[in-house]
């Protein structure tokens, strides 16, 4: 039965190891814990009210939430392969009576002293498997601890560029370019750098999907809001005269395409065409 025990908490450790791997290093469509954390709480803000405020929330807590259900998570199936071979398996400090140091509780004492890797001797393993799976815990806590900083060191330079191509997008409309001044050579160098700057946010929607549960508002900053006018332009220059902004119009269209479709195969699950899934994606964003 103690066997069986410890094999459940190194079941519950591998489950989030597991979801660390798919959230940082293979990040996938088919969910996982963070992601039902992230999604969870995305969608109790949108019900919060028009203006959306408590969204803006949404994705550093659901990322603060996650890393904590990581950690929990990690400490306590530690901690339940501890506990069956309490206080046999372990050398206490002369200050501490065994049977009384032997409760779940001290278990997760030991395994959260492991995953800090504080040391604080007090209480050790003495077993020899123990002497091993016990220091792999503490390898284990710094390598959640590098991994949340390199998540958060990805996922926050992905918002940038988006917020910087929803701004680009509004320089264009604001500028009011005509269709002569768009089917010329700087019109194709405008669009074809405007899809070069989708084309990167796709990646980030790919690479760091968290990214998506980030509320930009309704302002210039909104991709939500501001990717319509994108789809505006490809239509504009549908018939361009210019071959290079035809060429770049049908650059734009396809980068436009990908992004639509991974908005849709990861997010928004409508299976509709690139001008259904934009208007969905304003709407979830409060954009619409």
């Amino acid at each position: 039965m103690d066997g069986l025990i410890s094999v459940i908490g190194g079941a519950v450790v591998v489950v989030i190891l597991r979801d660390v791997f798919h959230t940082l290093w293979h990040p996938t469509r088919h969910g996982g814990l963070s992601r039902l954390v992230m999604t969870t709480l995305w969608r109790l803000s949108s019900r919060a009210g028009p203006n959306r405020r408590a969204a803006g929330v949404a994705g550093p807590l659901g990322m603060a939430l996650v890393v904590a259900m990581w950690a929990l998570g990690v400490a306590v199936g530690w901690a339940v392969m501890y506990w069956p071979h309490m206080p046999e398996a372990f050398v206490f400090s002369s200050a501490l009576e065994p049977t009384q140091h032997s409760r779940p509780v001290d278990a997760l004492y030991i395994s959260l002293v492991m995953l800090g890797t504080l040391g604080l001797g007090d209480i050790a393993p003495a077993e020899e498997w123990l002497r091993v799976v016990a220091p792999l815990e503490a390898l284990v806590g710094l390598a959640l601890l590098t991994a949340t900083v390199s998540w958060v060191l990805g996922v926050f330079p992905a918002l940038a560029r988006r917020r910087t191509l929803a701004l680009r997008i509004c320089h264009l409309r604001r500028a009011a370019l005509t269709d002569e001044q768009l089917d010329s050579d700087a019109g194709a160098t405008a669009l074809d750098a405007l899809a070069a700057d989708i084309a990167r946010v796709t990646v980030d929607f790919a690479q760091y999907p968290e990214s998506y549960y980030f509320h930009d508002g309704t302002g210039d900053t909104s991709l939500a809001r501001s990717v319509g006018y994108a789809a505006e332009l490809v239509e504009r220059m549908r018939r361009a005269k210019h071959p290079g902004a035809r060429i770049a119009s049908s650059v734009l269209a396809a980068a436009l395409d990908d992004l639509a479709s991974v908005l849709d195969e990861r997010f928004l699950r409508t299976g509709k065409g690139r001008q259904q899934i934009l208007v969905v994606y304003a709407r979830d964003h409060g954009a619409g």
